[in-house]
């Protein structure tokens, strides 16, 4: 069964989201990140520069080195994409996201952030599952 982790109340929801890609891809996993293409653009950016002497390899779903690269950007998940961990950054939970081994839910302090990952918890346990919630408060 997918585990799914809320980590709710991070000060700065991108810069988070980077350490939790740094420590899926030091732990040998690959990861699917999903969000809006605007907030996909934005991160894409910030994994180059938020650490000066870290790399991790990452590209976009529609690049031609995604079946080989541990990180890949995207709006939808693909199938091929499955069995992945996956970051969601979006406001809705992904249709498809029992096909991963793990999911993880980055949410801010915002009223809004936090009102749509109330409806995204909700959504998980009426689908069966028993999500874990980490309030991080950084």
């Amino acid at each position: 069964m997918t585990q799914i982790d809320f980590h709710t109340h991070v000060g700065d929801q991108l810069d988070y989201a980077c350490r939790l890609v740094r420590k899926v891809y030091a732990a040998g996993q690959s990861l699917l990140v999903l969000a809006e293409p605007a907030l996909l653009r934005v991160f894409d950016a910030q994994l180059w520069t938020f650490s000066a002497l870290e790399f991790i390899p990452h590209c976009m779903a529609d690049d031609a080195l995604c079946a080989v690269t541990p990180i890949v950007l995207a709006t939808q998940a693909k199938p091929a994409l499955y069995g992945r961990v996956l970051l969601n950054l979006g406001t809705v939970a992904a249709p498809d996201f029992a096909h991963f081994t793990r999911v993880l839910e980055v949410v801010g302090s915002g009223a809004n952030e936090l009102a749509a990952a109330r409806e995204r918890y909700r959504f998980y346990r009426e689908q069966g599952y028993q999500p874990n919630t980490y309030k991080r408060g950084d």
